[in-house]
């Protein structure tokens, strides 16, 4: 069956000073990978990414992840209010188009579990046939923000855009398309 899915590369980047110079183990990554393997059918290629929270850096990664064909781009860390917060500046600064109703829709998941929710920044942006998304840093919260349902409509937003197919594991996550837009093998 997936010989018949069209193949994804995604790219996970993990925004964290202290996780990329060892100080923790980065534990954003890892949740990137596995609720993405449980919920999309397709093969995966992934382009992992360690990061410091530099502006430069953030936009530069982003950047060489879609010139690397990477259709979906996931970040995780970087969205709050601090002053080392950027990657949300960093993501604004290669978008071409800016999707708000990701990040909307992000914080109105997250206020289910946390009254903080409002201090996030999260957003998505398109970069040429590309999807960004900003999420948010804990693994819980991660996997909270995408189970709550923004990733359903990230395989529509990817066609939209001329990228790969992407099927998902309906258990996990179901995916909404138009029936016009619905693939059948």
């Amino acid at each position: 069956m997936t010989d018949l899915l069209d193949p994804i590369k995604i790219g996970i980047v993990s925004c964290s000073d202290r996780a990329s110079t060892g100080v923790y183990e980065d534990k954003g990554l890892p949740a990137l990978k596995e609720w993405l393997g449980k919920a999309i059918k397709n093969p995966i290629t992934f382009e992992a990414r360690l990061i410091p929270d530099e502006q430069a850096v953030i936009s530069q990664t982003l950047i060489e992840l879609v010139d690397a064909g990477c259709s979906l781009v996931l970040t995780t860390g970087g969205t709050g209010p601090s002053l080392r917060d950027v990657t949300v500046e960093a993501t604004l600064a290669v978008a071409h188009k800016e999707m708000p109703g990701f990040g909307e829709q992000m914080r109105q998941i997250s206020l289910k579990f946390v009254p903080t929710a409002i201090l996030s920044r999260q957003t998505a942006v398109i970069r040429d046939k590309a999807l960004i998304i900003n999420l948010p840093g804990q693994p819980k919260a991660i996997a909270e923000t995408l189970d709550g349902g923004i990733f359903a409509a990230v395989p529509y937003c990817v066609d939209l855009i001329g990228g790969p197919y992407i099927e998902t594991v309906d258990s996990v996550c179901k995916a909404f398309r138009p029936k016009s837009a619905i693939r059948t093998h």
